[in-house]
């Protein structure tokens, strides 16, 4: 039995989100490499130092090629094997794309669909691949994996897809940062960001409905006027409109922007800050929960897409179309001792119910099950 996988997202430097899941399942899948079991990933790049070893039984397959390299390149390599003694039997995508013309069963993983909800976000050339190639895929791949129910649910519903062709397998969480040695300031900000504060972490951009945060920490912060707001992450699409808020409001003071920060300075931000807020309309998974859960810092989360299916009774929730309900729930986690004292407890008991262990040996057994369903 021998297993082809994509490699490409697990071979950069940085590795967030799909690289990480890539990354952890290739790890995986090393391990349990034996002669029964072998594993070619196919790579357009010499894979970097930091990819697991190659043994007899786990290869790299180096394709050359850049432009379409999944659509053109893989495929013709993927025809070629077919003639080889090393037969590939199923073939993994790990992100969204399986080859054109794969001549063997194929499972992809699907980690969200917010390309749909909100295409303003993508660049042109991205929303493209992601509408097209994904839709291919979902058609013509044997399994699909979705990282939540909610991702099924949109899967299902968008592209009609029947419920018993798509697997759901949730992403695992290991802490990825580890604990500063001592305190860590944050580098150049102004003012220093001194306890209490509000945080939030990710991407600023509209869908992760930043300005109801905005506006639910303008009428908390009327009563409580020492607290903060940090807003910590890169500019995405669209945040043109979440700056002027933080101005209209006459936050400029109030509200500090990090832009980005380093892995120390992100563990010192969470391990002091009062709660962590992830207002979002749309995640797919939402691993910034568990993030916090993991450093003891209070989770209040939007109602919305997958994000109770990973916070459970480990997070307080409001609607993300009502800033007086975000309101609320501060002004809660505020006044009661006890129930921050609980959520923090029942975060780190949520975290171990998420493992990429787990993962990926659930996927190994989906991808085995193509290959005996053929046979």
């Amino acid at each position: 039995m021998i297993i082809g996988v994509d490699g490409n997202e697990a071979n950069v430097r940085e590795k967030v989100g799909v690289s990480v899941y890539t990354y952890k399942h290739l790890s995986y899948f090393q391990k349990k490499a034996n002669k029964d079991l072998k594993f070619i990933i196919y790579l357009r790049k010499p894979p970097l130092n930091d990819l697991p070893d190659e043994t007899l039984y786990f290869k790299y397959k180096l394709i050359h090629g850049s432009f379409l390299w999944s659509q053109l390149f893989l495929p013709f390599e993927l025809i070629k094997n077919m003639f080889s003694k090393e037969r590939i039997s199923v073939f993994f995508s790990p992100a969204h794309y399986i080859p054109r013309l794969c001549p063997c069963p194929t499972v992809v993983t699907i980690h969200d669909v917010a390309y749909l909800h909100y295409p303003d976000e993508f660049l042109k050339k991205d929303l493209y691949q992601l509408q097209n190639w994904t839709h291919y895929s979902l058609r013509k791949a044997n399994k699909i994996i979705a990282v939540s129910k909610t991702t099924k649910k949109d899967i299902m519903s968008h592209y009609h897809i029947a419920d018993n062709r798509i697997e759901v397998i949730y992403n695992g969480f290991e802490k990825e940062i580890g604990e500063p040695s001592s305190p860590v300031k944050i580098q150049n900000m102004v003012p220093k960001i001194d306890p209490p504060y509000i945080l939030y972490v990710g991407t600023i951009q509209s869908r992760k409905n930043i300005v109801t945060l905005i506006k639910a920490f303008a009428v908390f912060n009327q009563t409580h006027p020492h607290y903060k707001l940090v807003i910590t992450g890169k500019k995405g699409w669209l945040f043109d409109q979440i700056f002027k808020e933080a101005k209209n409001l006459y936050l400029e003071n109030k509200i500090i922007f990090t832009g980005y920060v380093t892995d120390e300075e992100l563990v010192s931000l969470y391990k002091e800050a009062f709660c962590f807020v992830l207002p979002s309309f749309y995640e797919g998974f939402g691993i910034p929960i568990l993030e916090a859960m993991s450093f003891n810092c209070p989770v209040i989360s939007s109602f919305s897409s997958s994000l109770p299916e990973v916070g459970g009774e480990a997070s307080l929730y409001f609607n993300p179309h009502d800033f007086h309900d975000l309101v609320a729930k501060l002004e809660l986690l505020n006044s009661d001792e006890k129930l921050r004292a609980n959520l923090i407890k029942n975060g780190i008991g949520r975290i171990k119910q998420f493992s990429w262990t787990t993962c990926a040996k659930e996927t190994l057994t989906v991808l085995k099950a193509q290959i005996h369903d053929r046979s």
